[in-house]
Order: structure tokens, then sequence, then C-alpha cells
């Protein structure tokens, strides 16, 4: 049994025995209200809504157009979707998670930070060591350094032209066997890494 109701909600008739084309009559409802429905084959299938007629095949249609050749913003038009084996432009700027630490316990001579990887660096000194100039650091990126003695203690810490401290004191840390030291840093430029006073003999 199927209810057919015209436009103003008013029941027009009952049919018994199946479903007519038009489940709904909503001819009578303004321009911009969905004007027609009907089941085909057990799917709801709508017609138009106001004077834009939408359809499963125009639907999926201007999708793929829009994939295809970018959507029309306004008077702007994105870029398209690259299909497979496409080639995608502009500028990948990657992200380090603030928890990235590099954790690393044998470290002796020039030693080169890889910014892009951690954030913060905990380095157990087992010699003198040379804070080469690295090519990984992005501005705004902050963090620390942990300096840690070995057991035999007394290790220096020489930095390149690319470590900026206040004054240009350098830094000296304290050597006592097994003492940890802590220094900060911002990156504020291309090979600009400034380091804040250290933090010493933590205990």
């Amino acid at each position: 049994m199927a209810i057919v109701i015209n436009g103003t909600g008013t029941v027009t008739g009952i049919s018994v025995g199946g479903l007519p084309d038009a489940i709904v009559d909503l001819d009578t409802l303004a321009a911009d209200s969905v004007n027609a429905a009907k089941i085909v084959d057990g799917t709801v299938v709508v017609g138009d809504i106001a004077d834009d007629a939408i359809s499963a095949a125009k639907l999926a249609n201007s999708i793929n157009t829009d994939i295809a050749t970018g959507v029309t913003a306004g008077t702007t038009a994105s870029a398209a979707l690259p299909k497979a084996g496409g080639t995608m432009t502009g500028t990948l700027v990657a992200k380090v998670a603030t928890t990235a630490t590099d954790t690393d316990a044998t470290n002796t001579g020039s030693i080169t930070l890889d910014f892009s990887v951690n954030q913060n660096f905990v380095l157990t000194l087992t010699g003198n060591v040379t804070l080469a100039n690295p090519s990984t650091e992005a501005v705004g990126q902050s963090g620390f350094i942990a300096c840690i003695q070995d057991g035999t203690g007394s290790r220096t810490l020489s930095l390149g032209t690319d470590y900026e401290t206040a004054a240009a004191a350098g830094i000296t840390l304290t050597t006592t066997a097994a003492a940890t030291d802590l220094i900060p840093y911002l990156v504020i430029a291309s090979n600009r890494i400034l380091l804040g006073a250290p933090q010493l003999a933590f205990a």
C-alpha cells in the first residue's frame, strides 16, 4: 500500500497492490523544495532541488571534474588534485614532535645534531666535543641540549659558528665526573642557533 500526498500535505489517494511512480507529489511546493521523489527498484530517487537537478551521475561527474581540473571558489581556481603518478608541487614543511629526543651515550670529537629528527638532545660526553654546524634546523625550533660528563669528567664543549652565545662567551661545562648540565636553544634564522646560559651541575 502507498499513500499519495500533495504539496499541501493533504492525502489525495491510496494505492494498494503496488507502488506508484510518485510516492510524494511535491510539485506545488516552493521552488527551493524537492519537486518529486519516487522509488525505483527499492531505491529512493530525488528529482530537482531548487533549479539545480541533482542526480548520482551528475554529482559523480561534478566531483570527478573538480578533482581533474581544480575547484573554482569565487574567482580563484584551486589546483587540481594529482592523479596516480602525478606530481604535487609546493613546500613541504616537516614538523618535529616536541617529545623527540636523541639520547646518545657516546659522544666525542665533531658531532652534528639532526634537528629535523629530534627536538632535544641528551649527550653523554666520552671525550671533548665540538658541535658542528647543522643544516637541518628550522626557524622557531627550540629545545634543550643536555650534556652529561662520563665517569672520567673534564670533557669540554666547543661550538661551530652557527651556535651563538650571549656576548660570544661560549659554553663552560661542569667538569665533575657524571655531572649534568642543561643548555636551552632557540633557532632564529638559518645558521643562527642561540644558546641560553647553561644550567649547571644538576643533582
